[in-house]
């Protein structure tokens, strides 16, 4: 007996069915099933032996779909009643009673943020590792001067070490919100029922320990209408996605020859369907245009959400295809960033040369000023001079003789041209977090301090 005389439309059926992507949940919906199962039988809610049977069932469905032989049918809604679908042909009417004291809207819940928190342990796996890639890469270039810049014009010398570490600042972060994410998805929403809990004396802290929650859902209704987890996973990812696509534009420009700092390995780039000469940094690429791709998702979702009243609306749907896309891009791209920095090789003298134009010096000459009195702004106004009157004559700042320095800094003597010797505005840059080498030491230790602690 159904409450409708009518059967759906076709069309509504389209619109309405889940199951051509929330058949990902099929594992997590297993798992809970089992747990919610033993959790009526233990409160005597269930008979044992109808528990054991449900039990088998369960165990036989989920060796289907982990064989690939689970047959998915076109009326089945979603993968939640295919589950139960498939149990009762197995088991018979008995398979009925596992659907006692939840419904599909706590059930639902339950199985997303099961597939949040997987994915977000994953995550943290795959950042780890893209960090200790960076630690190694530092340490391998820890002297190798670089121009760093600012609106993409040379600014002041670096050391590379120094700005793969700031990548790596960026992903430790990164890892601490998917911990976050961890931290605010560990309430249980099943034994909320539709939205006003259930008529049956459940252990719902049996199944939080059961299924690795630290605790359940204190409000029925929040339990439900909660989503909450999936933005904070997209948010954490669509920040990742952004610093990756950071990453891979710096090593998009590296590699031109323009730049010609860097050269990502054979296995990650491609070549011209008509230019042979080509080598093109396409995973780099790539990196760069997911980080919208995922961003876009963390949007959409709120733009479902905002406007909601409480609890289960049919819209939630529109979470899964969002938060699995947004998954699934982000692992890939992970496991890419961190390939690809493997076999990356860095052109030495390229950057160095780079690195010694004196111009960038320019801001150390006007701190030798500020040491000697001359308040900030006028010493910055000094060496504007300055530049401007090496630049018109083609010359170097060191180049600019004792005679012309003496005219238009006279504040400046031999210690000027001591400070533009090769790699001494490198060093000077002595302040914590800075890019002097014995910084840059400290930086790495830490670093490594970071990931002992991120792999706790």
């Amino acid at each position: 007996m159904s409450r409708f005389a009518e059967p759906p439309d076709p069309v509504f059926q389209a619109l309405n069915s889940s199951i051509s992507f929330d058949h990902r949940l099929a594992p997590y919906d297993i798992e809970q099933s089992r747990a919610h199962v033993r959790m009526l039988a233990g409160a005597g809610i269930v008979s044992s032996d109808d528990a054991a049977t449900i039990e088998r069932g369960l165990e036989a469905v989920g060796a289907e779909l982990d064989g690939g032989l689970f047959e998915l049918r076109a009326d089945d809604e979603d993968i939640h009643m295919a589950i139960e679908r498939r149990l009762t042909e197995i088991v018979g009417p008995v398979g009925g009673k596992l659907h006692t004291a939840r419904s599909r809207n706590d059930q639902v819940a339950t199985d997303v943020v099961m597939y949040v928190r997987h994915h977000a342990r994953t995550a943290r796996a795959a950042l780890h590792a893209l960090m200790r890639t960076l630690v190694a890469l530092a340490e391998r270039h820890e002297d190798w001067a670089m121009p760093g810049y600012t609106h993409l014009q040379r600014a002041q010398p670096v050391y590379l070490s120094h700005h793969l570490l700031a990548y790596f600042w960026k992903f430790r972060r990164d890892h601490l919100r998917f911990g976050f994410c961890l931290a605010a998805s560990d309430e249980l929403p099943l034994g909320a029922g539709a939205l006003a809990g259930v008529n049956f004396d459940t252990d719902r802290h049996e199944l939080a320990r059961a299924l690795g929650f630290g605790t359940v859902a204190e409000n029925s209704i929040d339990a439900v209408s909660n989503r909450d987890f999936v933005l904070d996973y997209l948010a954490a990812a669509a920040t990742a996605a952004t610093h990756l696509s950071q990453l891979g534009a710096e090593i998009v420009l590296w590699s031109s020859q323009e730049f010609g700092f860097c050269e990502v390995s054979d296995a990650f780039a491609s070549g011209s369907s008509i230019m042979p000469q080509k080598k093109n940094p396409d995973a780099a690429e790539l990196l760069r245009s997911k980080a919208p791709r995922v961003a876009a998702h963390l949007i959409g979702l709120h733009g479902v959400i905002h406007g909601l009243p409480l609890t289960y609306n049919k819209d939630l749907q529109e979470d899964k295809e969002r938060l699995f896309d947004a998954s699934d891009t982000l692992e890939l791209t992970l496991a890419a960033a961190t390939g690809m920095l493997e076999g990356i090789s860095f052109q030495r003298e390229r950057m160095a040369s780079a690195a010694a134009d004196e111009f960038p010096a320019a801001t150390d000459v006007a701190d030798l000023l500020v040491g000697r009195g001359v308040p900030f702004r006028e010493a910055h106004g000094v060496v504007a001079g300055l530049v401007r009157h090496a630049l018109e004559r083609g010359k170097q700042l060191s180049e600019v003789t004792a005679e012309e320095l003496s005219e238009l800094a006279p504040q400046l003597d031999a210690a000027y041209y001591a400070l533009l010797e090769e790699g001494a505005w490198l060093e000077s840059k002595r302040s914590e977090g800075g890019t002097a080498l014995p910084r840059v030491r400290e930086q790495l230790e830490r670093a490594h301090a970071a990931l002992v602690e991120a792999s706790a």
